[in-house]
């Protein structure tokens, strides 16, 4: 059976199964960091490490980030990536965490994921959002329009578009009735990757629960919304041909070293990345000796405390531990894990560590 031929097949490819003692699937959020001192290029060769460690150990899916202008990541492109790591996997889910869709026309993702199903069958899923993935100038330049508020409020007509075009069911009388997009069902029978809401917020969360499609909630930035998040979407939960029951997993920030000093030092380094961020001085990840040695202000000590209160981190046991409260806590149906740290090795031996704490298989 193609697993998007009936409902029960989308079912199955978008829950995940548990492994080892894990509470709940355990997945990856990639997003591609580049470090003070290295390249995209190491970074995305690092990706394709990460996916085939991750693929190895248990993890259930694979997910990239859309982000622009961000010197510090080279995820500009998920479609990109995505066939790329399909050229080095064979099994885990791969997708979008996410495409930001008002970026996008509708046709052009419905074509790079419909290219991306053909490449990977069965293992692709299209994780869309309707933030810009960063900043209002680049926006307009990625949109080439100032008009930014009209994507995030059409973003519900452009969602309807795109399922329309992934179909090819628009009715008799459109103006895009006779326009396909390919690959896809125009050329014969065909598979589509599931579609998943992405959301910090409660906007998505009601519309991903209306639409009986999986949802995706942000917890890695947007920590104090994650509940009320949650609950909004059971809340607004209705039964599709998708889903029957709701489908809800959080991003998580964690990372686990052989100690805790080290992890420290390691998250410290994301902390500081996203100050400058944040206060318009976007860079590379800064190394955990650069980190150490900075001298933050009162003010950004204040949001840096407040940060790491979020991202589990320390040694593998206690980040163990740490996810399962945290579980526990939101009821979450699968976490997808990203790891803060400036390096890829220690990005890929963090993966490794939290899948020896949770006796993932080898």
């Amino acid at each position: 059976m193609d697993d998007h031929d009936t409902s029960r097949g989308t079912t199955d490819a978008i829950r995940g199964t548990a492994q080892g003692a894990a509470p709940v699937p355990l997945s990856v959020l990639d997003l591609v960091t580049v470090g003070q001192g290295s390249t995209a290029a190491e970074s995305l060769r690092t990706s394709v490490a990460l996916a085939r460690l991750a693929e190895s150990r248990g993890y259930h899916r694979h997910w990239v980030a859309e982000h622009h202008s961000m010197p510090g990541v080279a995820s500009s492109s998920p479609a990109v990536i995505l066939a790329h790591l399909a050229a080095h996997t064979e099994r885990i889910r791969l997708g979008s965490g996410g495409v930001m869709l008002p970026n996008h026309a509708p046709l052009v993702i419905a074509e790079q994921f419909g290219t991306l199903e053909a490449l990977a069958p069965g293992r692709v899923d299209l994780g869309l959002g309707r933030a810009p993935g960063t900043d209002g100038a680049t926006a307009a330049a990625l949109r080439h329009s100032d008009r930014l508020n009209e994507g995030a409020d059409d973003f519900p007509q452009q969602l309807a578009e795109l399922t329309r075009f992934l179909d090819d069911d628009f009715p008799d009388g459109h103006p895009y009735s006779r326009i396909h997009a390919v690959p896809g069902p125009v050329q014969g029978p065909a598979a589509r990757p599931p579609l998943w809401l992405l959301g910090s917020s409660g906007f998505s969360a009601r519309l991903a629960g209306v639409l009986g499609l999986p949802f995706a909630f942000a917890h890695h930035f947007s920590a104090q919304n994650t509940i009320p998040a949650l609950d909004l979407y059971r809340e607004s939960f209705r039964p599709s041909e998708v889903l029957d029951a709701p489908y809800a997993l959080i991003g998580v920030a964690a990372l686990a070293c052989d100690d805790e000093r080290e992890a420290r030092r390691q998250v410290l380094t994301g902390a500081l990345s996203m100050v400058r961020l944040r206060t318009g001085r976007p860079g590379l990840v800064p190394t955990p000796e650069e980190a150490e040695a900075y001298q933050f202000s009162s003010l950004e000590q204040e949001f840096v405390n407040t940060w790491l209160t979020n991202i589990v981190h320390g040694t593998p046991d206690a980040v163990r531990d740490g996810l399962n409260d945290l579980q526990k806590r939101t009821g979450a149906d699968e976490l997808m894990i990203t790891a803060n740290a400036h390096g890829g090795e220690a990005r890929l031996r963090s993966y490794e560590l939290i899948a020896d704490a949770y006796a993932l298989p080898v």
